[in-house]
């Protein structure tokens, strides 16, 4: 005998094992929705056809107790995840804000953070770039994502011209 026949063994005694009690179980649900345990439409079909044993179960049924959410976790404040994007002439932000109204939000930005208030959200974003033009700053609200676009400063051209001093 090899190691894979030891291994394979195990294996075939393993699925043996879970088949058993895969079938216990949908006689036992099989039996619930016979006695009104499981309530609501129920087609539940054994399979036994040559070589192929199982069930075909459709209907809806809940396992343990439904999700609920703590209160106290709704009216935490969370931070939103956000994008944030350099590129040659604005500072792009991309801001979550799922099921939030556009009424609700409020888009504070300085020269070098963004802030963004909105319901149970609240996040800070420094800003990759000092220069920028903050008072330019445009925002768009669609499908939960804040936009926010602030537009780089221009390189200051001077009208100087270069004078070369000789060094004595």
């Amino acid at each position: 005998m090899t190691y894979f026949d030891e291994t394979f063994r195990d294996i075939d005694a393993f699925y043996k094992k879970l088949t058993e009690r895969m079938f216990r179980q949908m006689e036992e649900i099989d039996k619930a929705i016979k006695s009104g345990r499981l309530q609501g439409e129920w087609d539940v079909r054994p399979i036994e056809k040559p070589g192929v044993r199982g069930y075909v179960a459709q209907g809806r049924f809940q396992l343990g107790e439904p999700l609920t959410v703590p209160k106290q976790a709704l009216d935490e404040t969370r931070e939103p995840l956000t994008d944030v994007f350099e590129e040659k002439e604005h500072v792009k932000l991309y801001i979550e804000l799922p099921g939030v109204d556009k009424n609700d939000i409020q888009l504070n930005v300085t020269a070098t953070q963004a802030e963004i208030k909105a319901k149970n959200f609240y996040k800070t974003i420094d800003l990759p770039s000092r220069n920028v033009e903050f008072e330019k700053a445009a925002a768009n609200y669609k499908n939960g994502v804040l936009e926010v676009l602030i537009p780089k400063k221009k390189p200051a051209v001077s009208d100087e011209k270069k004078k070369t001093i000789k060094i004595e």
